[in-house]
């Protein structure tokens, strides 16, 4: 994998650059959070992912995948004292980059297709629905379009199936049937359960269930947590800890030939309120912007027709140095999404502002009152917010 650190990236006197340098792209084809999946296929020997394990997973002839959402790598680092089982297996974990943009729909689209994001079309958390002149949120899905239409390719759960691994997947009532669900993670059966140690337990009763099988386990309060206390706070690290002694326990009781495997979906920053910048008071950036999408962290910019060049030199000269502002095809050709599908294009934004360090763009004439309280947030290219970990712990018994 390339590294995150930044490389050079223009004219320092262009404020696209603002002075500074621009991150890498992810390296789609060196190991992402969409090589997770296809991974831990190959190494429980599915057929259909003989070739893709750029990481050397331990083959096993189960798995349990878990999933914590907002568990930055970096953020684990400097919170490992809360952790004392993941840090003990860090040593042995692969960093991985969560992808672009580094929000919740776009790497459940990564993980559960094993596709970047241009592959399978969920590019952000708010995107344009093409010849429909209105944004859908990807990550509630309401009213959006038929989630099989939208992202027609099959998933790695579904590959599985045929391949004759049992697959359970467990988590909240709620994601049973919901579109991101449909869209991104569908296959194998649904298990619901509340409680994170409910959810172990169920896990522990799926992987017994078949002497061949991958269980997926959703945990998403530790990103709850972050998103309305900050990641700094002690209510992330007391859910850290809970969080921790819940997989330490899963570990300890999964068969002795199943291997586990703890990664992310992004990290967080926290961005102070006093940082961000509110469009309904701000006229000169919002002329020529027909509709807001991406989210704080990674607004995408649908401009009125013929407005997009206008839209995007403003956001340059405004926004120099706290973000880098590319347009579409700037962003597409760089490979901030990977190969992108013809149908894909237009979901992208008109111009993709990728923040820098803790600032903010935010709406609030068109963002609820609770959205806009949150302090920890997420969907840019900081290593803070894409560096993610695999934890790799292999299976007691070949």
């Amino acid at each position: 994998m390339r590294p995150l650190e930044p490389v050079a990236a223009g004219d320092p006197d262009d404020p696209s650059t603002a002075a500074s340098s621009l991150p890498p792209p992810p390296d789609y084809a060196g190991g992402t959070l969409a090589s997770v999946l296809p991974a831990v296929a190959a190494s429980l020997g599915a057929t259909s992912y003989g070739d893709a394990d750029p990481f050397g997973l331990v083959p096993a002839r189960r798995a349990v995948v878990v999933l914590v959402d907002g568990l930055g790598l970096e953020l684990l680092r400097r919170r490992g004292g809360h952790a004392p089982f993941l840090r003990s297996h860090l040593p042995g974990a692969v960093r991985l980059d969560s992808g672009y943009p580094s929000t919740t729909a776009t790497s459940m689209g990564s993980f559960g297709t094993g596709l970047p994001p241009g592959a399978h079309g969920l590019v952000g958390y708010e995107v344009l629905v093409p010849g429909e002149d209105r944004t859908v949120n990807e990550l509630s899905w309401e009213g959006g379009p038929d989630p099989r239409t939208w992202q027609p390719a099959p998933t790695v759960f579904q590959r599985l199936e045929a391949d004759d691994v049992r697959v359970t997947r467990i988590g909240p009532a709620y994601f049973d049937g919901s579109g991101l669900t449909e869209a991104a993670l569908r296959g194998g059966r649904f298990v619901a359960a509340r409680h994170l140690p409910e959810r172990v337990e169920a896990a522990l009763t799926a992987v017994r269930a078949s002497s061949r099988s991958l269980v997926y386990l959703y945990w998403g309060d530790l990103d709850k947590v972050g998103h309305v206390h900050g990641c700094g706070s002690w209510e992330w690290g007391d859910e850290l800890e809970a969080v921790d002694g819940a997989l330490a326990e899963l570990a300890r009781r999964v068969p002795s030939d199943t291997a586990v495997y703890v990664t992310a979906d992004h990290g967080m920053v926290d961005a102070p309120h006093a940082l961000r910048l509110d469009l309904a008071h701000d006229e000169e950036l919002s002329r020529g912007v027909r509709h807001l999408g991406g989210e704080p962290r990674s607004p995408q910019l649908y401009a009125e027709p013929g407005a997009a060049g206008d839209v995007l030199a403003t956001w340059r000269e405004r926004l120099a140095p706290r973000a880098w502002v590319l347009s579409r095809e700037e962003a597409v050709a760089a490979g901030w999404f990977g190969p992108v599908r013809e149908d894909v294009l237009p979901r992208v934004g008109d111009v993709v502002v990728l923040m820098r360090e803790s600032f903010a763009v935010v709406h609030s004439r068109r963002t609820r009152p609770e959205v806009l309280a949150l302090l920890g947030l997420h969907g840019s290219v900081t290593a803070d917010e894409r560096s993610i970990p695999l934890v790799r712990i292999p299976p007691r018994t070949a």
